[in-house]
């Protein structure tokens, strides 16, 4: 797996995954905006353009990225986000390890198996797939998409690198994963966003997975569609962040006042894990 990196790696570190068919580019402003105060890690997904390798499944995505993790950095960083098919990555990180962030974003990730389109898609791709190619093909898709229009370019460029084995791979593989029981277990303060827009499956997939993980937070975006939070909205993205790692921060800091012997960043690492329940909401739209 490749990985896209902005900022000082001494600074803790924030991991975005990408959506289904897009690159690192998703979380591009993101990381420009971030990178002054926080280290900035994109993974480019197995079978991805600028990937290393073709996809094979969720599950060993997310294994490759726990591997990363542990190898580079302890087991643990400060927050991971991912989009849809990035969002059912984290998904599966976070039942496989339950203490590899403090905190996470899932934005609009499946979490209800599709079986009638599972079965279309292998067939609508093998005779569309050739279509990719063409502009006026691939700027119909990313109209469909609502992505802001000055991405078309890395979007119609990256879609073309894309192989049919591959699309026909991660699509599937979205379609069809379940969540794990052992998702609850995550230790990590977990933000659930979906737009009002999206289809009604992806509303109540959000639903699902914020029942199934203790102390999380649901957030329904008015006027939103799939992906406008991360892609559209960066602004709005970082201010979410900034908001999960703030309350966290000043809960600690309101337990460990008055005791001179122990200063704040050894508390942080005391304290990693333990349940916040009191998070703000994101900013009025």
């Amino acid at each position: 797996m490749n990985f896209k990196e902005y900022g000082d790696c001494n600074n803790d570190t924030i991991m975005l995954l990408h959506g289904g068919g897009l690159s690192w580019w998703n979380y591009r402003e993101e990381a420009e905006k971030l990178k002054e105060s926080y280290h900035i890690i994109i993974p480019i997904l197995d079978g991805h353009s600028d990937s290393d390798r073709k996809f094979t499944s969720i599950e060993d995505n997310a294994q490759e990225i726990i591997d990363y993790i542990t190898s580079n950095y302890n087991g643990h960083v400060r927050l991971i986000g991912g989009l849809s098919l990035g969002g059912q990555i984290l998904l599966e990180i976070l039942s496989r390890k339950n203490d590899i962030c403090d905190y996470a974003i899932i934005e609009s990730a499946l979490a209800i198996p599709m079986k009638a389109t599972y079965k279309m898609i292998k067939p609508a791709f093998s005779m569309s797939y050739g279509l990719i190619s063409k502009k006026w093909f691939s700027q119909m898709q990313f109209n469909s998409l609502k992505i802001r229009k000055d991405l078309f370019s890395e979007y119609y460029r990256d879609t073309c690198k894309i192989a049919k084995e591959d699309m026909i791979a991660f699509m599937e593989a979205n379609s069809k994963y379940e969540i794990k029981d052992s998702l609850q277990s995550t230790k990590a303060k977990v933000l659930v966003v979906v737009g009002n827009k999206e289809r009604p499956i992806m509303k109540k997939s959000a639903s699902i997975i914020h029942q199934r993980i203790k102390e999380s937070k649901i957030e329904i975006l008015p006027n939103y569609y799939h992906g406008d939070f991360s892609i559209n909205n960066p602004e709005q993205y970082i201010s979410a962040i900034n908001t999960l790692i703030t309350s966290r921060d000043k809960q600690l800091k309101t337990e460990i006042n008055g005791n001179t012997g122990e200063n704040f960043e050894n508390a942080k690492m005391k304290l990693k894990g333990k349940d916040i329940t009191d998070t703000k909401s994101l900013d009025e739209r």
